[in-house]
């Protein structure tokens, strides 16, 4: 959430805290939790950097909301699906006469969940600022069935696999991990799936025989609760937690990652980037990382210094393929 917006709407009177209740919030950014009562705010996210930013500002954090709150504030997320599922579990949480709090950028599609709110709720009152919107409306004493059945929305899942809304390439394969599966090295020992999503690359790393452990490691919860659907090898043990803060040095025989590198819509390479530092940190000393990344994305002055062998194995028109071994020693 964008903070300017909810300041703004605090100072010109457009949202006021309830004197009572308690407050739910569902995946928004801890940048604004100073303007709440953190012992009356209970928060719903499931990305795990932001879980646990959170969790340091003293909120109590919960898994799923429960029921009866005064307040609840969505941040709309990129998924169109998603947002309108997080903005009818949030309703369903909120007591009638409950106030909801709704954050987007257009970029994120606010103006059209803007647009189809107002097809079913009345009175909806808007703030725009900073290339998006607040909305602020107060929830009906009957929740119209549109808004239900947004609650009960689930993707279109590929072929024998679990997935969920708003997480990566939830209704398709990745064509990219498709690539990587088919130009995997000869994986064994320990191996890390860094950023492992709902586990398709895990599947590929665990046909290879001499793989004796392999750890996904994943920020999304529902990512990672899929690929526990996904993924019943005994050799997999599952991991939430932030890629950029995950495991102890030297651990891994192999890293295998197809890195994220969009910050909402932005394209943001320094993240990716960040993955492959990461996966440098984990490797063992002949350790080799194996990732899949846009063609366009500049990632091999990061490998060349970071690797004293690296090499492109596929190339395609829209992604490559890169093997890079023998992490290099940081002074």
């Amino acid at each position: 959430m964008t903070i300017s917006r909810i300041e703004t709407a605090f100072s010109d009177g457009l949202l006021d805290l309830p004197t009572g209740g308690r407050i739910l919030v569902m995946r928004c950014s801890p940048e604004f939790a100073h303007l709440l009562p953190a012992d009356r705010v209970d928060v719903v996210h499931g990305f795990a950097p932001a879980y646990a930013a959170w969790e340091r500002t003293g909120a109590n954090m919960l898994g799923d909301p429960s029921t009866g709150y005064a307040m609840a504030i969505v941040t709309c997320p990129r998924a169109k699906d998603f947002a309108r599922h997080l903005v009818a579990q949030g309703l369903h949480a909120l007591s009638p006469g409950g106030v909801m709090v709704v954050d987007g950028q257009k970029t994120d599609g606010i103006e059209p969940l803007l647009k189809a709110l107002k097809s079913q709720i009345s009175n909806i009152e808007v703030l725009s600022k900073s290339h998006g919107k607040l909305l602020v409306f107060v929830r009906p004493e009957t929740l119209p069935a549109v808004i239900t059945n947004w609650q009960n929305a689930a993707p279109k899942s590929p072929d024998a696999w679990v997935t969920a809304l708003g997480m990566f390439s939830a209704e398709a394969v990745d064509i990219g991990s498709v690539l990587l599966s088919e130009n995997l090295p000869n994986l064994k020992g320990c191996v890390c799936d860094l950023g492992a999503g709902w586990g398709y690359l895990s599947r590929a790393i665990l046909d290879h025989a001499k793989v004796q452990r392999l750890d996904l490691v994943e920020a999304e919860r529902a990512a990672l609760e899929a690929a526990k659907h996904n993924i019943k090898d005994p050799r997999a043990a599952f991991h939430w937690a932030d890629a950029q803060t995950f495991g102890a040095k030297k651990s891994y025989d192999f890293v295998v990652t197809n890195p994220p590198f969009h910050t909402g819509r932005a394209a943001d390479p320094s993240l990716g980037q960040m993955f492959l530092t990461r996966a440098k940190y984990l490797l063992k000393p002949n350790g080799t990382l194996a990732l899949v990344a846009n063609r366009h994305l500049p990632y091999e002055r990061t490998l060349t210094d970071g690797f004293a062998k690296v090499e492109t194995i596929a190339l395609t028109n829209g992604f490559k393929v890169i093997h890079a071994t023998r992490p290099r020693q940081s002074h």
